[in-house]
């Protein structure tokens, strides 16, 4: 990919302190961090480190180094904001870099997906420019492999910057949780989630539960593809798609194998439990939970120092 195809990157708005979520709004407006009064300090957030690192590491071998949610990325490349079959959003985040694998994985599944019924992606978060923590949002999406796609189809048209920052993505999910919305859901929604799973390269596929439900009564006898797609937390908006380990990426960290099953039974049960979609509030005179504290360089691969110091 030439350099003149690659959008240099935005800079990070400062002030932003909510998860980043495909409906949460980005700026028109971004401003750069403050300067780290102690970058060198081991005390130091790593995700405040990594922030501030706005362009790729330069090398001519790039790698994933870690685990998906405790590691970084040496040598990313940026997802072009625009495509023939995909648009890139909230760009002032910064986000819109990855693994070169995962590059060629989303500009293959825009294409197939196209075929299939889906116009393009809006493809949302994947990883800053080195990996590592984010200062919002995501504890994954850390090595360069990750994606968040839009469960709403890309329009006939070019979007606008502000459009881009500010439209939200699609609620598939009914209200009442425990299915998706009829008068959302189409057989296209399915059609692009399947093109994702079937790839050769993806892990596993992340939806809401009410998501793989559908899914489940949808696909048939055709459920070889099925066992990929895991219900999880918070993916109402988009769909959540994670590569394996590239064969250039030594210190990646694999994920455990998936068993073979479609995922359609009583472990998808679970997830409509009363006490999963309502949980019960703490009692009034519950003292607040405390804040996990934030991640350390200490905590990622010795590699990744290496990769924050780099040019």
């Amino acid at each position: 990919m030439s350099a003149k195809s690659i959008v240099g990157p935005l800079l990070v708005l400062a002030l932003a302190v909510v998860p980043a979520v495909a409906q949460d709004l980005g700026t028109l407006n971004p401003q750069p961090l403050p300067p780290l009064a102690h970058p060198d300090d081991p005390k130091t957030p790593a995700k405040e480190l990594f922030v501030r690192r706005t362009k790729p590491s330069q090398t001519t071998a790039p790698r994933s180094i870690g685990f998906y949610a405790h590691g970084c990325l040496d040598g990313g490349v940026a997802l072009p904001i625009d495509g023939p079959t995909w648009q890139v959003m909230r760009l002032s985040r910064n986000r819109n870099w990855g693994h070169p694998r995962l590059i060629k994985f989303l500009e293959r599944l825009s294409t197939k997906a196209a075929k299939a019924g889906w116009p393009g992606l809006l493809v949302g978060d994947m990883s800053q420019p080195r990996g590592g923590p984010m200062i919002t949002g995501h504890a994954s999406h850390q090595v360069g492999l990750d994606a968040d796609i839009w469960l709403t189809p890309m329009p006939n048209r070019t979007l606008t910057r502000k459009e881009r920052e500010e439209m939200s993505a699609t609620m598939t999910v009914a209200e009442s949780r425990v299915d998706v919305d009829p008068k959302v859901w189409t057989p296209a929604h399915s059609a692009v989630i399947k093109a994702a799973a079937e790839d050769a390269e993806v892990e596993r596929v992340f939806v809401n539960a009410a998501i793989k439900k559908a899914l489940c009564r949808e696909a048939g006898s055709d459920r070889a593809w099925l066992h990929k797609v895991r219900p999880w937390w918070g993916h109402d908006y988009p769909f959540h798609v994670r590569l394996f380990c590239p064969p250039d990426s030594p210190e990646c960290t694999v994920q455990p194998p998936q068993g073979p099953e479609d995922g359609c039974g009583k472990e998808l049960d679970h997830w409509f439990k009363d006490s999963i979609i309502h949980p019960k509030p703490p009692p009034p005179d519950a003292p607040p939970p405390k804040p996990r504290p934030p991640m350390l360089m200490s905590a990622l691969p010795t590699a990744c120092k290496a990769v924050l110091a780099k040019p």
